[in-house]
């Protein structure tokens, strides 16, 4: 079979996620507003009228069953599922009710033991100049002490990370499907995977969650006529932890692809801590934020860190040595200061008003809901 072959294969069954996403799409926009599922414009603020809210359940509602009409199921794939399912109705009740941050954190973790029982492991990973690093040195009770903690560290990360990114629509989105396209190339790529056939897992639900991260764009971008919400963010951000471990860990594409969300979410954590604030506090100065206030567009700032996210993810599939990817990420570190520098210090040329005709003045309503 050709790799041409390969891909037609998987986007035959890719191209159901994408409509069935869609379809429920368009339910959640007929039934929502009925059930009074909408956001709350005036309140923050904003001059258009509601839309249905944190309809990241339907998209996940769609990705979980087209997962189970075409991808074999074993233990691993029902577990991870299953917490998929779990964090995505989290995030449903807490943009309705606003959980804790601490009731938040727990679910999380719980998400990412689930992971580890699941059987999905990280045995090793490579560093640059040093070579491998085990983590399979310690178990107990037949669980690897270091593999569990860093899945469960990885797990919580990219959750948060793909929370805070949910500030402007359409870049969370955006931004899962590069993501996902990115690992499944990778699980494909014939240099890498000699046999691809201990791919098919990861191949399928990388590509699948990247169609449906693909149909909700077009549904809020560039104008949206929904929002996602933590039940959607917190979804993509679970779902990209997984596949960047199963199938052989592709952490460093992960790092290089989500590098703008996850360079971002460090830096709000160490710059509230440095000011006194507590981390989980939102505010309106997140990358994406300041780039609306130095009077960016929110088309713009979405096109901008789309085309970082794909510049880093071609090169990550073109350049595997674990020292190519570790200057790539050396390069995305400088260009994240860079623009942190040039945006923080520049010379504001717009008023906080973006072009776009929306003033972000809520950092929950925008999405973010840290931890």
């Amino acid at each position: 079979m050709t790799f041409l072959q390969i891909i037609s294969l998987y986007v035959s069954k890719a191209v159901f996620s994408f409509f069935l996403t869609v379809l429920f799409l368009i339910l959640t926009i007929k039934i929502f507003p009925k059930l009074g599922f909408m956001d709350n414009p005036k309140k923050w603020g904003f001059k258009r009228d509601p839309i249905p809210y944190s309809v990241g359940i339907s998209v996940m509602l769609a990705f979980v069953i087209s997962v189970l009409v075409f991808v074999p199921l074993n233990f691993s794939l029902i577990i991870v599922l299953t917490s998929g399912f779990l964090i995505s109705v989290l995030g449903f009740v807490d943009d309705k009710i606003n959980l804790k941050p601490f009731t938040r954190l727990v679910f999380q973790f719980f998400a990412g033991v689930l992971v580890v029982f699941s059987g999905i492991e990280l045995l090793s990973f490579s560093l640059p100049f040093i070579g491998e690093i085990p983590l399979d040195q310690i178990k107990v009770f037949g669980i690897y002490v270091l593999s569990a903690l860093f899945l469960i560290f990885w797990t919580m990360l990219l959750i948060n990370a793909m929370n805070f990114l949910d500030g402007i629509p359409g870049l969370n989105s955006t931004v899962t499907a590069i993501a996902s396209f990115t690992i499944f190339f990778l699980s494909v790529h014939p240099g890498i995977h000699v046999d691809p056939s201990g791919q098919i897992v990861t191949s399928y639900l990388s590509l699948m969650l990247g169609f449906s991260a693909l149909a909700l764009l077009f549904f809020d971008f560039p104008k949206p006529a929904v929002l996602m919400g933590d039940s959607g963010s917190t979804f993509f951000g679970f779902m990209l932890a997984v596949l960047s471990v199963l199938s052989g860990g592709k952490i460093a594409t992960a790092f290089l692809v989500l590098g703008l969300p996850l360079l971002d979410l460090i830096w709000v954590v160490v710059r509230r801590t440095l000011e006194g604030k507590k981390f989980w506090q939102g505010d309106l100065f997140h990358l994406h934020h300041r780039f609306l206030y130095y009077g960016f567009s929110q088309r713009q700032v979405v096109l901008i860190y789309g085309t970082i996210s794909l510049v880093f993810g071609a090169l990550a599939l073109t350049f595997v040595s674990s020292a190519q990817k570790f200057f790539m990420l050396i390069a995305l570190l400088f260009l994240m200061v860079f623009l942190g520098t040039l945006l923080v210090f520049g010379k504001k040329f717009g008023k906080n008003k973006n072009r776009d005709g929306e003033t972000k003045n809520s950092e929950k309503n925008s999405g973010e809901n840290v931890a």
